[in-house]
Formats: C-alpha cells, sequence, structure tokens
C-alpha cells in the first residue's frame, strides 16, 4: 500500500505508476488514463503541470487521499464518483451518488435544446429531472439571452444541482431550481410561455439487465422508468409540454432506442410537428426532437 512510504518518499509519477499497477483491467477503461486523472486529482494539477512536477515529493495527506481514491476505484466505484466530478460540454459538474453520471449522449441532447434556444428571442428553457444540473447549466452558459428553470423530484440531487449552479458565475442568475414532479414544480405563470422543454428521464424498463457499475451505484430513482416498458415519464412529458410551451416550441426528451419510434408516434398524435427521431454519437436513435404546433 502507498501508505506504507514514509513522506516524501513518492512523487507524483510514482503514484500514477502504482495506481495503473493496481487498477484491474476488469474494470474496463484505460488503466493509465485513470491513473492519471487520480493524481490530478489529488495534486490539483493538470495534465502538463503533472509531467512537469511528477518528480515532486508528496506529502501524507496526499498520499492518504490518493489512496482512498484508488481503493475505492479498485473496489468498482465508478470513477466519476470516485473523482467526485466530472466534466460535460463546456463544463465541470460535481457529481456524486445522488446524481446519474453525465454521458455524451446526454451532452448531445443539451446541444439540441441549446441550438432551438439559441435561435429564439429570449427563450426561456426547462430542464425536468435536471439531476447534477448538466443540461439547464449548459443551456445557462452557451445560450446567453437565456431563462432556465431546472426541476427535480430529489431534494438531494438538487443540493448536487444547486453546487454546480454555485460555481456558474454571473449566468447562475438567470436559473431559478424547483423541487416537485415534473411539470408540478413549475408555476402557472409559465404556461404557454416556455421556448423549449428539455429532459433526460428515467426511462430504463425494469427488466431490463443494466451493469453492475450502473446498478450498483448510481440512483435508482433516475434511472428506472414508471411503466414495464420504461416509456412512461417519456408519454407523460410529450403530453404535458404542449401545455407549457409557446407556439412553435420545442421539445428534446432522451431516451431508450427501443421507445423512440413509440415517442415519434405518440408525439405526432398529440399534435407535435416535424416529429424526428436523432441519433447520439455511438449511431443509436437517442432522442425525440419535435415542436408544438
Amino acid at each position: 500500500m502507498s501508505t506504507a512510504h514514509p513522506e516524501g518518499s513518492l512523487g507524483w509519477a510514482d503514484l500514477i505508476r502504482e495506481a495503473s499497477a493496481r487498477l484491474s483491467s476488469s474494470l474496463g477503461g484505460n488503466r493509465l488514463q485513470e491513473a492519471r486523472w487520480l493524481v490530478e486529482r489529488v495534486s490539483g494539477y493538470d495534465a502538463a503541470e503533472l509531467i512537469v512536477n511528477g518528480e515532486e515529493r508528496v506529502g501524507v495527506r496526499s498520499v492518504a487521499f490518493f489512496d482512498d481514491m484508488l481503493s475505492r476505484r479498485c473496489a468498482g466505484e465508478p470513477l466519476q464518483y470516485v473523482l467526485g466530478r466530472w466534466s460535460f460540454r463546456t463544463l465541470e459538474l460535481l457529481v456524486d451518488r445522488n446524481v446519474l453520471i453525465p454521458r455524451p449522449e446526454t451532452e448531445m441532447v443539451a446541444g439540441l435544446a441549446i441550438d432551438i434556444a439559441a435561435e429564439m428571442p429570449n427563450p426561456v428553457v426547462v430542464d425536468l429531472g435536471t439531476g447534477s444540473g448538466a443540461i439547464a447549466l449548459s443551456v445557462a452558459a452557451e445560450v446567453p439571452h437565456a431563462t432556465v428553470w431546472a426541476t427535480d423530484i430529489s431534494e438531494d440531487a438538487l443540493k448536487v444541482a444547486r453546487a454546480n449552479l454555485a460555481g456558474l458565475g454571473r449566468d447562475a442568475q438567470r436559473v431559478t431550481m424547483t423541487s416537485g414532479s415534473w411539470f408540478d414544480a413549475l408555476p402557472d405563470s409559465l404556461l404557454r410561455s416556455v421556448s423549449v422543454v428539455v429532459s433526460n428521464p428515467p426511462y430504463v424498463a425494469e427488466s431490463e439487465d443494466l451493469p453492475a457499475d450502473v446498478v450498483d451505484w448510481e440512483p435508482h430513482v433516475a434511472l428506472y422508468g414508471s411503466t414495464d416498458d420504461g416509456g412512461g415519464y417519456v408519454r407523460h412529458i410529450i403530453e404535458r409540454s404542449s401545455g407549457f410551451l409557446v407556439p412553435g416550441g420545442g421539445l428534446v426528451i432522451e431516451m431508450a432506442p427501443n421507445q423512440t419510434q413509440m415517442a415519434a408516434s405518440f408525439a405526432t398524435t398529440q399534435g407535435f410537428l416535424g416529429v424526428r427521431i436523432v441519433d447520439d454519437f455511438a449511431g443509436k436513435p437517442r432522442a425525440l426532437v419535435a415542436r408544438r404546433a
């Protein structure tokens, strides 16, 4: 164990080598890259600074912090939770087990909402089930004329989102976070006043097998949909969105690939126009995009 070494006997480069050796290949990913990320987190250096300062001696507290994180990762805890933060588009977000780990497909969904909002004057954007705040805060950061509302039923998730909001700077003044179930968390003043409704709702079917590092660590309330097919919340959002959207307002929802055709058909029956399905970066159908008539 690295804590067996006396103070000052290890450099940052030594910790990288130790982490790379201890990380199991069964965890997946790039062991050397993960080792570097762990040491960057402990040292406070970025990748370039770590190369320059690789031989700098490491104090006992830093070694203990490193060893705790490495042990957690070796035990199977997702890297993002071990690090306590993860990048999402232009942001670095705080994350813990109360929120889903930000994923590339959700970055794509956020981008779709941003594109719609950016073309509208003084857009009002609602992010339903905000979790860490990833989508809502990305909209605020990338659409400087947008007003953003973010909702979540989980108070624990909202604590994480508000912590991330505090790091947004002046853009945070245009974001309101509210607690409640979907549209019930919004004031009546937003009826027929929203430019974009965007959501990454729980959409996993109860019968679906998930990887252990997902089902054992991430919050089930944010994973599993309300019906056997996992699409209950997707349908609920589609059905109620038209009451909040302005004419021509946009709807963007992330979902499972096998739910997209159902969602597109349902949106059409609800009177939405321009209904289309957008593939994620892996080429899988992932998001519904539609406009209120």
